[in-house]
């Protein structure tokens, strides 16, 4: 769908926008009301108060229902699969330990982040999310404490590769549009992307765990268990569904390849993409567009879960319907997570066609200030308005083409814009995000806790890499 014509002015619509957020946050925590009611109602609201005709509402709605559906609902349902195998036959046990191992107890959090950057590159910050998670989980399970420590520096980290460095599509599209090169913006944003994540992550975790303690959820997993899959339960001569008592668990070499297989598939499709968009490999070709089939999210992991139900589950359970009941039961708890992401997603679906972008665009287009503030500035409060990164970042870099395009910048300079706008594209992560909600529900975090967490960190985050690019701006 494309956005009306706004009824009104830009300053009456931010109101708006700022009216239903308030609304939103005084019904989930005030009133207590489920946050896919309350966002559902909201977004009804938000609809017929920026004039959109009664008979579209609709089709506003399911606009940004449905698309963050279809992304989210294969992707953590096949992720989710793949965690409660890993989990229930000690793969995630295995790597953990190996992990510990390798880093000691102290640097863990430091490793999982290591890890999740490396993981990171290729694959999109939510498929990254749910694949990492059961490593999460064991790890903090494993020393106890708050999970902010051990959950925020692997999430900022996918955050940091997806919003900043190519070949992910927002910083690609970015470069696109404003005439730079994508393997200097990669070569430039990876550097730029780690030490913002350090700073504006590594550091912050440990401050914010060491002050708000969450605990390990049991939603997604269910109790924890010892590297042969068996509950506290079952270690005390109680049977059940899961991996038998005496089988060996699996062997770091094979949990390391199921973990890597479809971050290898995906990066098919994402290098596939932005070798089209940078013009070396011509669109249409068989072979290219069956590696991105293969490549997209859903089928990677569709196909890495048959993988792990083959290599992992059936030597360790005893029959094919033990398995599938795994499987049934790690997909109940998730539906909750599902439909408030895809609400999530429908309230900045309704900001997004209510024409909130456009007129602020129009009002912010001549800031008279410096080009890489003028970025960072507009793409923040793009995202802020209206919620979507992604938005934010091909909005922002369409407004000030023009003007890159009179400063007759270099490539190292357009790289530079590119991270602000990325920067700017992923502060002030809040409920108009479906990212938002995605990582409050994963993390078992109310919204308030949300805001106090990981609102905080995706904007140290924004603002480090902001900084560091803006310091580089003045030195070239």
């Amino acid at each position: 769908m494309e956005a009306i014509e706004p009824a009104y002015g830009t300053a009456t619509l931010l109101l708006i926008a700022a009216g239903a957020v308030a609304l939103l946050l005084f019904l989930i925590m005030k009133l207590k009301l489920h946050a896919f009611v309350s966002l559902v109602l909201v977004s009804v609201i938000t609809a017929l108060a920026v004039g959109f005709p009664v008979a579209q509402i609709p089709d506003v709605l399911m606009f940004g229902f449905a698309d963050t559906l279809g992304s989210v609902a294969l992707l953590v349902a096949f992720g989710v699969m793949l965690g409660r195998l890993l989990e229930v036959t000690g793969g995630a046990q295995v790597l953990a330990d190996t992990l510990i191992n390798r880093f000691g107890e102290r640097r863990a959090p430091f490793a999982l982040g290591v890890a999740a950057l490396l993981f990171g590159f290729p694959i999109f910050f939510d498929a990254g999310l749910v694949v990492f998670l059961p490593i999460i989980l064991t790890v903090a399970r494993r020393f106890g404490g708050s999970l902010l420590v051990y959950a925020l520096p692997a999430a900022g980290a996918f955050a940091a590769m997806h919003a900043i460095t190519p070949p992910h599509p927002g910083p690609v599209a970015a470069a696109d549009v404003l005439g730079g090169s994508i393997g200097v913006t990669m070569l430039v944003g990876i550097p730029i992307a780690v030490v913002a994540w350090y700073v504006g992550v590594m550091l912050v975790s440990r401050w914010l765990g060491a002050r708000i303690h969450i605990p390990i959820p049991e939603v997604l997993f269910g109790e924890a268990r010892d590297s042969s899959g068996r509950t506290p339960e079952q270690q005390g001569g109680a049977n059940g569904n899961e991996a038998a008592p005496g089988h060996r668990p699996p062997s770091f070499g094979l949990v390391l390849l199921l973990l890597l297989f479809p971050l290898v598939l995906i990066s098919f499709d994402t290098v596939i993409d932005t070798l089209v968009t940078a013009g070396t490999l011509e669109e249409g070709q068989g072979w290219a567009e069956f590696l991105g089939l293969l490549g997209s999210t859903p089928v990677a992991l569709m196909i890495t879960v048959l993988l792990a139900i083959a290599l992992l589950a059936r030597p360790r359970v005893s029959s094919m319907s033990e398995v599938t009941a795994t499987l049934d039961d790690s997909l109940g708890p998730i539906c909750s997570i599902i439909l408030i992401t895809g609400a999530g997603g429908m309230f900045g679906g309704v900001l997004e066609l209510s024409g909130i972008g456009g007129a602020l665009s129009d009002s912010l287009s001549d800031l008279g200030m410096s080009l890489i503030v003028q970025a960072f500035v507009i793409a923040t409060l793009l995202r802020v308005a209206q919620g979507s990164a992604t938005v934010a970042l091909t909005t922002t870099s369409g407004l000030i083409a023009g003007a890159v395009a009179d400063a007759n910048l270099g490539d190292f300079q357009i790289s530079l814009l590119v991270v602000a706008i990325a920067a700017g594209a992923t502060v002030l992560s809040h409920v108009n995000d479906s990212g938002f909600w995605l990582v409050s529900r994963f993390f078992g975090m109310d919204e308030k806790t949300t805001l106090k967490t990981w609102t905080v960190m995706e904007t140290t985050l924004g603002v480090s890499a902001f900084l560091v690019a803006g310091g580089l701006w003045l030195v070239v």
